[in-house]
């Protein structure tokens, strides 16, 4: 009975994780349920927003950086 018990166990080890990876890789579901609910959540006038908040953030990381070199030479 242990045995069983132990082969079933395994079966089930491999068996998870396999058929979990399998599942999230499928690219119709992928590009169906998850693309879908990423337009509901961020639609594009958002997603341009956030855009240029980041590289507005990505230019004044660099003057700093570029005004602490210049003042460390």
């Amino acid at each position: 009975m242990g045995v069983k018990v132990e082969v079933f166990r395994m079966i089930l080890y491999l068996t998870f994780p396999v058929a979990m990876f399998w599942i999230s890789n499928q690219a119709e579901w992928f590009e169906n349920d998850v693309i879908q609910r990423k337009r509901e959540l961020w639609p594009s006038d958002k997603r341009q927003e956030l855009e240029e908040f980041k590289e507005r953030i990505r230019k004044q990381r660099e003057e700093r950086l570029l005004r602490a070199a210049q003042r460390n030479s």
